[in-house]
């Protein structure tokens, strides 16, 4: 793994990290198994990959917990795992997004309990709410930052608007939002802007939901209690030219030896807008495969090749 500098924070993380939407994500996944999920998060430690992505809306505060057991284990050292977490959802009021000063703090607070931690590595603002000013609820992780509760800030959903507004102080070390290779807005203005202010960006869904694994083929069809049956992308010729783009990446990946799902990660380690990749799994099979993908060194003109593959129109 490559260390990685997180904004102008003092946090490094592996390249690679895991996204723990799957780890006691009981309100997002059918059937998932909480010692399944601790398995994943070990399977990722034993890999060298030392940032875990989470967040309270993962199983309301259940992923956090089952992180937070496994770090209480002899094998792992606290000191050597990065730990992102984010907050928004605010159940005194059905959930609906909350950034206020004193909401954040709390939900620090919580986390820090459920991760049995004294202190979080990156916090997030995992989505913007209508009526806090956004640089008002930057001040309040900044002053959690100087006591030592967080050692990095983070956003997560803003528009760039959003994300000026939030870092006017410059305050701001990393953003995570949509972004693959199917889902490009994010260079346009986002990731230039980022680049200039020396903040990170880490894309979520980076694999699209399984799209960029090379696992589908055009004549899939999705019964209409399959949720992926309602997704655009999951759609129609949208879905078919997604399949052939993924499809012709196949001979590529025999080259070197690897699968589809590694090559795509090794697209996002080379590209220089991003900082660290967070696929997720539900399985430990799925991460020991993933933490492969850093072996790959991809030539500029494969990284060129996939870089316009999924550019063409």
């Amino acid at each position: 793994m490559t260390d990685v500098r997180i904004g102008k924070s003092r946090v490094y993380a592996s390249d690679l990290g895991l996204g723990t939407n799957a780890v006691g994500g009981h309100n997002l996944f059918p059937n998932l198994k909480d010692e399944q999920g601790k398995a994943v998060v070990r399977a990722a430690l034993d890999n060298g990959i030392t940032l875990l992505d989470t967040a309270f809306a993962y199983g309301n505060g259940r992923s956090e917990e089952l992180i937070g057991e496994v770090l209480q284990e002899p094998a792992y050292d606290r000191s050597r795992v990065i730990l992102a977490t984010k907050a928004a959802h605010d159940p005194a009021k059905d959930g609906s997004f909350n950034n206020s000063p004193e909401f954040l703090t709390q939900s620090v607070e919580d986390a820090l309990q459920r991760l049995q931690t004294s202190y979080l590595d990156i916090f997030y603002i995992h989505f913007p709410d209508k009526n806090t000013p956004k640089d008002e609820a930057v001040k309040a992780l900044h002053a959690l930052k100087e006591a030592g509760k967080i050692r990095a800030i983070g956003i997560s959903n803003f528009s760039l608007d959003q994300v000026k507004e939030a870092n006017r102080d410059g305050y701001v070390d990393v953003v995570e939002d949509h972004y693959n290779l199917i889902h490009r807005e994010a260079e346009v203005e986002l990731l230039p802007y980022l680049k200039e202010n020396r903040i990170s960006f880490v894309p979520y869904f980076p694999l699209a939901s399984g799209l960029l694994t090379g696992k589908y083929t055009k004549g899939d069809v999705f019964d209409s209690s399959d949720p992926r049956s309602s997704k655009p992308d999951f759609q129609g010729n949208r879905f078919k030219q997604i399949v052939e783009r993924v499809d012709a990446l196949k001979p590529m990946a025999k080259e070197y030896n690897i699968t589809v799902a590694q090559l795509i990660l090794a697209w996002y380690m080379k590209n220089p807008f991003i900082d660290v990749v967070i696929p997720g799994a539900k399985r430990p099979e799925q991460v020991e495969a993933n933490a492969q993908s850093v072996n790959v060194r991809l030539s500029e003109a494969d990284y060129t090749t996939i870089d316009k593959r999924f550019k063409e129109e």
